[in-house]
């Protein structure tokens, strides 16, 4: 039995590269959309947020001499061509699914509004929200924390390449810890980088709990949706 009724899903745009370079990788994007089809066999409702770093991030653009707002408003399509990608393999599964906008793109998606969402999440829907917070200057992080607390998400799953949060970055650092339950106080005093402070701050004041797992292994969205203790749980 699940443990969650609805839950927001945020999902790193690096991690579709799979083993590539660049861009969605097809076995990466076929084991997302067969772990999320088991949960909302299990009827639980769904919100997804996908970041866009596989295609193009906003401040690497900025580095380069873009317009930081022009970087970020490249990076908010990236995230659409993720999210229509992600919408096509849960419908190629018989996956109900649709793709909202933070920003007006009729017709490759509808605008986003919490009640449109809420309500296409009780009709079964997976529901897609693109485009970050339709804003420069937020992360993909902050987009999936606001969406998160506007469709009053009983949690927010933090998907990645990592199986929960470490004393430090596993992949460069053999010697990091595993930290199984945070609270959000611990998690500023020890400085760890959990998500960018807005969306963190955001998660804390309205009592949202963060659960970071390893997406990327098969069978692992259902056993954190079931309560299985495999990632990090940052709570109050």
């Amino acid at each position: 039995m699940s443990v969650y009724k609805r839950i927001l899903l945020k999902l790193s745009g690096e991690s579709l590269m799979g083993n590539d370079k660049y861009g969605i990788n097809t076995r990466v994007l076929e084991s997302y959309a067969s772990q999320i089809k088991e949960a909302v066999s299990q009827k639980v409702q769904i919100g997804i947020v996908i970041g866009g770093g596989n295609i193009f991030r906003g401040l690497t653009g900025a580095g380069k001499g873009f317009d930081r707002v022009k970087g970020d408003q490249m990076g908010m399509l990236a995230t659409v061509i993720n999210s229509l990608a992600l919408q096509s393999a849960l419908q190629n599964h018989g996956v109900k699914a649709k793709v909202m906008t933070s920003i007006d793109m009729a017709p490759v998606g509808e605008i986003y509004s919490k009640d449109k969402a809420v309500e296409a999440m009780k009709e079964g829907y997976v529901v897609i929200i693109a485009g970050g917070t339709g804003n420069p200057f937020f992360t993909t992080d902050t987009a999936s924390a606001l969406r998160g607390v506007e469709t009053e998400a009983d949690v927010l799953f933090k998907g990645t390449r990592v199986d929960g949060i470490y004393t430090a970055d596993p992949e460069k650092d053999p010697s990091a810890v595993k930290l199984p339950e945070l609270t959000f106080d611990e998690v500023y005093n020890r400085n760890l980088k959990v998500m960018d402070m807005t969306a963190f701050t955001l998660c804390k004041e309205n009592h949202l709990p963060i659960i970071v797992f390893d997406m990327d292994t098969p069978g692992n969205l259902m056993k954190v949706i079931n309560g299985e203790h495999i990632g990090t749980i940052v709570k109050e």
